[in-house]
């Protein structure tokens, strides 16, 4: 495996906060939501960031 240089862990933690937080207010907007669709829009947006945070981790082992 390449060894990952201090700038692209940089780069990969920015991301995972962002990713996180993208994912915990589209679960939280998901679960308030009166409208249906919407409601499963917001749970289909935060799962598909917790994937890209997933895979984000996996990047550096965690």
């Amino acid at each position: 495996m390449t060894e990952i240089t201090s700038k692209e862990l940089e780069l990969i933690s920015d991301a995972l906060t962002a990713e996180g937080l993208i994912c915990k207010k589209a679960r939280a907007y998901s679960k308030t939501l009166t409208d249906v669709d919407l409601a499963a829009t917001m749970a289909k947006i935060a799962d598909e960031h917790e994937q890209r945070y997933n895979a984000l981790l996996g990047l550096i082992g965690g």
